[in-house]
């Protein structure tokens, strides 16, 4: 009898054991990964040598299966579609270094902006750069569309995960559905969505529907799709985090299973292994210090139905980028950063946010470019675009920054960008800021001997306009719209009055 159990105990061993390695490598298989060849940027260590993570998710409209067309239609004449689609969906998540907040900041789809040279490695379709829709990137690849969104924000973006319909169909109905509320009866003629007033929880279909409408919420435009988006993925986040859901091992094995066939991700991603330390990355963050945001916008002057990058929004991207949160840690928003110090160390820090400060460089050294350097620094902290360079009246041996009446604020924060202390600074006759690099600053970005950090969040400005809402928010509804942003018949109707009249037509989810 001891012999038989200790033989089918071996066997119970190797079959659990054998049936693990199978899964891993199962799930292994699913995952299809590309390269980003560097074109996101890299992100710095802090003091700590811990790193940041930004990773650009992509939710890709292209009909590139069966499953595909017949979720989003218009397959009828063309068929299955090859290439990637558009980027109808893009969002930077930021999850800070040392794990304790994270950023989702949603791009509005309609954004125009400068797309830079790329060549999709996979299609062989290149492009030598254009001006035009953000989301069109995705056409020469997810590289592409990362170095994009790098190019507008400066945001290094060292990950991406891209999801096609059926992904979102997918992950929802592998967590057991998503809980949403609705303002009022919705039907959105062109995703389909048809809900009642209240509280649903969505699956399938329905869930692709909800987070696909554009015409149902808000205004009817892309910038009312991103909060309702974020909705979903706030109440998608309290799912994952909620007890059971990742203790329940056939709900783990439906996840895995549906996460890693539903993911196209960069090769740094690109195992099982890396995607759960991802996961447990997230984990680590509370609902309550993840802010989700949609980067500013205001009207294209030569498009009514585009946008361009707002006030507020280059804000929002040097914050991001500087590894700020825009929470503090009880989870409320954070007034806008500031630090003391004595007079001879570190100026203080103002709450004037470096997107507002231009500085004029002067190179006052007999190094060629010396000014040219710095002002790049300072712009690529967040600082004015208007910032300019010259060359110094006469050599300087010691390095100053003049500023004028009223202006000490703005200096402050540009001597901390740079590492200078107070001594170096004075008030001046004139107006603006202007920087003289003197003989004792040759070479560097930082002052040698100084503590050069970021500029101070101003997080009062990064959210202004930005629709700013934590993910362990409950009580929100998607607010429909009160326009006439949808047709029925022929007729132009608000979502609310569409779903009165369109009797017959089943709701999306009971």
């Amino acid at each position: 009898m001891l012999k038989v159990l200790a033989v089918g105990t071996s066997v119970l061993i190797l079959v659990t054991a054998g049936a693990g390695w199978w899964f891993y490598e199962h799930l292994n298989g699913n995952i299809h990964s590309l390269s980003l060849d560097g074109k996101g940027g890299s992100e710095k260590a802090d003091a700590f040598g811990r790193t940041p993570i930004n990773i650009l998710v992509m939710g890709s409209d292209g009909r590139t299966s069966a499953e595909d067309c017949k979720l989003g239609g218009g397959c009828s004449q063309t068929g299955v579609q090859s290439g990637n689609g558009n980027a109808d969906v893009e969002m930077v998540l930021h999850i800070s270094a040392d794990r304790s907040n994270a950023t989702v900041m949603s791009i509005p789809r309609d954004t125009m902006t400068r797309v830079p040279a790329c060549q999709d490695p996979g299609s062989g379709q290149s492009t030598p750069g254009y001006y035009g829709q953000i989301n069109s990137a995705l056409t020469y690849g997810p590289a592409c569309q990362v170095a994009t969104v790098h190019q507008l924000t400066g945001i290094p973006i060292d990950h991406f995960v891209k999801l096609d319909f059926s992904g979102v169909v997918k992950m929802s109905d592998a967590i057991g559905g998503v809980s949403v509320c609705v303002s009022d009866n919705v039907y959105d003629t062109y995703s389909h969505l048809k809900l009642s007033k209240g509280d649903h929880t969505l699956k399938g279909e329905a869930a692709l529907e909800f987070v696909r409408s554009r015409h149902g919420f808000g205004d009817g435009s892309d910038l009312g799709r991103t909060t309702t988006q974020h909705l979903f993925l706030s109440a998608m986040m309290r799912n994952f985090k909620s007890a059971g859901t990742l203790t329940d091992p056939t709900a783990v094995y439906g996840l895995a299973d549906a996460a890693t066939k539903a993911l196209t991700v960069d090769d740094g991603l690109g195992t099982v292994k890396k995607l759960i330390s991802l996961a447990s990355d997230v984990d680590k963050v509370p609902t309550k210090r993840m802010t989700f945001t949609t980067m500013q916008t205001a009207p294209d002057p030569n498009n009514r139905d585009r946008v361009v990058v707002g006030p507020g929004a280059r804000t929002l991207f040097s914050t991001i980028a500087d590894d700020q949160s825009l929470t503090t840690g009880s989870g409320e928003k954070s007034a806008a950063a500031s630090a003391t110090s004595s007079a001879t160390a570190e100026p203080t820090a103002s709450a004037v946010p470096a997107a507002q400060i231009a500085v004029t460089v002067e190179n006052g050294t007999a190094v060629t470019g010396r000014a040219s350097q710095i002002a790049t620094a300072l712009t690529d902290q967040g600082f004015s675009s208007a910032t300019t360079t010259a060359n110094a009246p006469s050599p300087a041996a010691t390095t100053t920054l003049t500023y004028g009446s009223g202006e000490k604020g703005e200096a402050q924060t540009a001597a901390k960008a740079l590492g200078l202390s107070s001594a170096h600074l004075q008030q001046g006759t004139g107006t603006g800021l202007t920087l003289v690099i003197g003989s004792d600053w040759p070479t560097g970005t930082s002052f040698p001997g100084g503590s050069s950090r970021p500029a101070p969040a101003d997080t009062h400005a990064a959210v202004s306009n930005a629709h700013a809402s934590t993910a362990d928010d409950s009580k929100t509804c998607a607010q429909v719209s009160q326009y006439r942003t949808v047709s029925l018949g022929g007729v132009s109707m608000t979502p609310a009055q569409a779903y009165a009249a369109a009797r017959d037509v089943p709701d999306s989810a009971s």
